[in-house]
């Protein structure tokens, strides 16, 4: 593929977050690479960015290549406060939890307030945003989520290690567990693979048909009945 093209595709922006040590890392060089990384990474301070090309649609007419980044945040605690600037925008949100870890599952509900309510920390008022529930937020804005489980290698039986009600029915999203130092765990053609190619389509779609929409939504009109603006539509 020639640069001049690549340097005009579209892209997506999808934010990775989770507890320090769970793996994200790991995870995102598996996603954009394919294969496990080598070595033991290091620590991520602030974020690191890793690029996948997607195939939309990938076999029908509608077929087309976007650029999927992750973004990658860096799960200490003590860089809470500056974390929001890599939070906007957001197409898309990949929770990460430790399979061996309850206590980083339980965490992702502050990840997922964390991130959503990024705008808070402009806001006077003081907000708990561990307190938000994520139906609530998933509601209005309807950004795709996924959840990952990762480190199934170190969980026998991973039925046994399931909580009830887990984070991603409660948001309606899909899940899936993966081993990152094993290629396999999203080999072509298998489920993981396949839900996390349906998650970048969703993210695909949400953000470029959202503002198709939106370009081709029908201009104000007055109504002199009511000597106030209002949109018109007509019913084909």
């Amino acid at each position: 593929m020639h640069r001049p093209e690549m340097a005009s595709m579209d892209k997506v922006r999808v934010i990775v977050v989770g507890d320090s040590g769970v793996g994200k890392t790991s995870l995102v060089h598996l996603m954009s690479h394919g294969e496990p990384l080598v070595g033991s990474p290091p620590w991520t301070v602030g974020c690191s960015v890793e690029v996948k090309l997607h195939e939309f649609r990938e076999g029908t007419p509608a077929q087309k290549s976007y650029f999927v980044e992750f973004w990658d945040i860096g799960g200490s605690s003590s860089h809470r406060n500056a974390r929001n600037v890599f939070y906007n925008p957001t197409h898309g949100i990949i929770l990460v939890h430790d399979l061996s870890n309850r206590k980083s599952h339980e965490n992702l509900r502050k990840w997922l307030a964390e991130v959503l309510n990024r705008d808070s920390a402009s806001s006077s008022r003081s907000v708990a945003t561990d307190q938000f529930d994520p139906e609530q937020f998933v509601g209005s804005t309807q950004i795709p989520i996924l959840v990952i489980g990762t480190k199934s290698d170190l969980v026998e039986k991973l039925r046994t290690s399931r909580r009830s009600p887990s984070i991603a029915e409660e948001c309606g999203a899909d899940e899936i567990v993966v081993d990152c130092h094993e290629g396999r765990s999203l080999a072509a053609g298998s489920s993981a693979a396949v839900k996390l190619a349906r998650f970048f389509d969703k993210v695909i779609e949400r953000k470029y048909q959202t503002r198709e929409a939106r370009d081709r939504a029908p201009p104000f009109v007055v109504d002199s009945r009511r000597s106030r603006p209002y949109k018109g539509y007509h019913n084909d």
